[in-house]
Parts: structure tokens; C-alpha cells; sequence
């Protein structure tokens, strides 16, 4: 028996990473697994590795920047396996510019909108079955730099991932008592691929002092897996050692500087 035997659990981001991990885990404890992302052959991966080791799962290209898109993945879901009882909202995506004095308006938008508009969305098309059947759990993974927001992952993403602890929060106070679990978690930095695209990527040596992705992973199927009357509407987790991000942070300081800046250091 496990603690997810016939829930079905739709995560997102699940090609990779803390999305990757989380998919397996979920599927371990008995769940059908539902696993979106933009790209299909890391989600097929995912899946095989799930069945071969005798669970259920699927895999679905999601686009969560489309609003369409979301509505017609869950009805997907819902119409093959049955309506959504845990949501992992896992996708996100950082800013290449990172300083708000140099991002513009459309890189903005793109990041708040995976990060922030499509958990409510992803939201708003499971919730009415949730509320139905007065019981659900609705996972977002933020980030802590929701708590110390900086250059690493930049105004945007911070705002965003800042935007979707208060979206969760709402929830937690607006439906709890319609058996609605709403659940924010903050990791700190997790070795992950969205690492490649940091301003300065970050050495091998600096990678292993991060979380694995596992370690996030875990804490998300602590969540979902609690028996009915108990949650957990926050949860932080970093790594044990901190490691000195001042070189990061310097570089990220400039990317999408114009030319000829009076201030912009000399390379």
C-alpha cells in the first residue's frame, strides 16, 4: 500500500530536475503521474523509468506560458484518468537580465508569466473538481529568494516567485475549509539545468554544495502524502553550507547593459 494509492498527481516541469524527482517519488507512493513540460523525449524518459519500476504514469507537452493550453492538458487528464488530486506547480524560468534597470518590459512579462500567471491558472482549471470533491493539494515550488531577492535570480523571478507565495497563501485561507491543501516551498539554490543558464554558471566544486534535487523532491511528497487533516502551508529548505555568490552576483549585476555605460566595469 502506498501513502498515494489512486490519487492522481499532475506535476509540471517534470522532464528535469526537482520536477523529474518529484514525478518518480509521487509515482513510487502509488499515484498516476501526470508529467507536462514543453518538451516531450525527457518526459517519455521519466515515464519509462516509472513503469519499469511498476508505476503509472503519462506524459503530456504543456506549454504553461498558454492559458489554452493548460485547460486542454487537465481536461486531457481528467478525461483519460480522472480528475486532478495533487498539483505540482514546479515549472518556472528565470530572466536572462537580471537588473531592473536594464530588463525590458517583455522579458518581464514572460518570466512573471510562467511563474507566477500559470500556477494561477494551472489553479483555476483543477480547482472546481477539487472543491467538488472537498479535497485536494495544490504544490507550488517557489524559491527563497522570495525571502533575500537579489541579482541571482534576478527582479523578475524574485517578484514572481514572491507573487506565487502570496497566490498560495489566499488559498490556503480562502479554501481550507473546503478541504483545499494549499502548500508554498521555498528551496534555496538546487543543482539543477536552469544552473546553465545563470549569468555565471556555477563551477562543479560550487554545484555540489547546492541541493539536489531529490532533497526538494522529498519535501514535496511530505506535502502531499500528509493524511487529510494535516498540511503544511510553508515550507523552507536550503543547503546546510552557504556558499559565496559575490562573483554571481557581480556578473549579473551587467548582463544587458548598454554599451558605453559610465559605471559598467572596463572587461
Amino acid at each position: 500500500m502506498g501513502l498515494l494509492d489512486g490519487k492522481i498527481a499532475l506535476v509540471t516541469g517534470a522532464g528535469t530536475g526537482i520536477g523529474r524527482e518529484t514525478a518518480i517519488l509521487l509515482a513510487r507512493e502509488g499515484a498516476m503521474v501526470v508529467l507536462t513540460g514543453r518538451r516531450i523525449a525527457p518526459l517519455q524518459e521519466v515515464v519509462s523509468v516509472i513503469e519499469t519500476a511498476g508505476g503509472k504514469a503519462a506524459a503530456r507537452a504543456l506549454d504553461v506560458a498558454s492559458r489554452q493550453a493548460i485547460v486542454e492538458a487537465v481536461a486531457w487528464v481528467k478525461g483519460h484518468f480522472g480528475s486532478i488530486d495533487i498539483l505540482v506547480n514546479n515549472a518556472g524560468s528565470a530572466s536572462k537580465v537580471l537588473n531592473a534597470r536594464f530588463i525590458s518590459e517583455a522579458e518581464w512579462n514572460s518570466t512573471v508569466n510562467v511563474n507566477l500567471t500559470a500556477v494561477f491558472n494551472l489553479t483555476q482549471a483543477v480547482l472546481e473538481d477539487m472543491i467538488a470533491k472537498k479535497e485536494g493539494t495544490i504544490i507550488t515550488v517557489s524559491s527563497l529568494a522570495v525571502v533575500n531577492p537579489n541579482l541571482l535570480g534576478g527582479a523578475a523571478y524574485g517578484a514572481a516567485k514572491a507573487g506565487v507565495k502570496n497566490f498560495m497563501t489566499f488559498l490556503h485561507n480562502t479554501f481550507r475549509n473546503q478541504g483545499i491543501r494549499a502548500t508554498t516551498i521555498l528551496p534555496g539554490e538546487t543543482d539543477t539545468p536552469i544552473m546553465n543558464d545563470r549569468a555565471r554558471p556555477p563551477l562543479d566544486s560550487e554545484r555540489a554544495m547546492m541541493l539536489d534535487p531529490l532533497d526538494v523532491a522529498r519535501a514535496v511528497l511530505l506535502c502531499a502524502s500528509l493524511q487529510q487533516g494535516a498540511m503544511i502551508p510553508e515550507l523552507h529548505i536550503c543547503p546546510t553550507f552557504m556558499r559565496d555568490t559575490s562573483a554571481d552576483i557581480e556578473t549579473a549585476r551587467w548582463v544587458g547593459a548598454p554599451a558605453g555605460l559610465a559605471d559598467k566595469p572596463k572587461s
